[in-house]
């Protein structure tokens, strides 16, 4: 974390949202992390995107140092961004999601289009719907998974996470590891809405860009053009040598990409 940025927290229903900020006089850009993430993940793409844009990176709930889950209780995490956008007096910034945290992003930007100018969706789950079982499942495979990399030392997260993803940049690393000790182990959540709904209703530019198939990646070049199809105010682009975390497999030609949009999409 660069020692000019600032930190702080806002309320939300029923809890709060830990945020980082880089300051600046560019336009604001809303970032929103995937699971078991934290804000700071964002680091590099912060660090490269600062001198341009007002960057506020947001922790989700049950993730960093927000409030933890409530318990049994659901929440909307589309809603937290769109109340932490009001509560930090935010206008119409422009927003960014990775995976989990592109789904909520979308879902804020079709619920609240009011508080949003423009969009970018880094690989979200835009899968076909499961059954609740499934979820379930899932959800409990995700719960031991956490609170065994938990029992860990950083040291020891940090050298698997190498192993498993030789391509990173070590940059990457010091915040990916301290996010695996913050998660709540509950945080995979288990109702999704249905993407194609979600995407049909956001009413600005959208960027959905997502990687390859067999590396990883969630997002089909089908699923691609079906977004686009619902609505054609989405655009698509499938980045090579690039999975699921597209920005930490191919940051060139990740941040290429958003810088590309950014600009053809400029407000005037």
């Amino acid at each position: 974390m660069s020692s000019d940025w600032q930190s702080g927290q806002v309320s939300v229903s029923g809890g709060y949202l830990a945020y980082h900020r880089t300051g600046g006089s560019g336009p604001v850009l809303v970032l929103s992390h995937g699971l078991t993430d934290n804000g700071l993940c964002w680091s590099r793409l912060a660090r490269a995107l600062e001198d341009d844009f007002d960057i506020v990176m947001l922790d989700a709930r049950g993730h960093g140092t927000s409030s933890r889950l409530p318990d049994g209780a659901h929440f909307n995490a589309g809603q937290d961004i769109a109340e932490a956008v009001e509560a930090l007096g935010l206008r119409t910034p422009i927003v960014m999601g990775h995976s989990i945290g592109a789904l909520a992003t979308a879902t804020f930007a079709a619920d609240y289009p009011h508080l949003v100018s423009r969009v970018i969706l880094e690989d979200p789950p835009f899968v076909p719907a499961s059954d609740l079982s499934s979820r379930m499942g899932r959800k409990e495979k995700f719960r031991l998974q956490v609170l065994r990399l938990q029992s860990m030392s950083d040291a020891e997260i940090t050298q698997m996470g190498k192993e498993a993803t030789p391509d990173w940049h070590d940059d990457e690393f010091p915040a990916w590891t301290l996010a695996k000790r913050q998660v709540d182990p509950d945080a995979m959540p288990v109702v999704f809405p249905l993407w194609q709904a979600v995407i049909e209703k956001i009413l600005v530019p959208t960027l959905l860009v997502y990687g390859e198939q067999a590396r990883g990646g969630l997002v089909t070049p089908q699923v691609a053009a079906e977004a686009m199809r619902v609505n054609p105010r989405v655009q698509s682009v499938e980045v090579q040598q690039a999975g699921h975390n597209i920005r930490r497999e191919n940051f060139p030609a990740y941040l290429a990409e958003i810088r590309k949009f950014l600009l053809e999409n400029k407000e005037t």
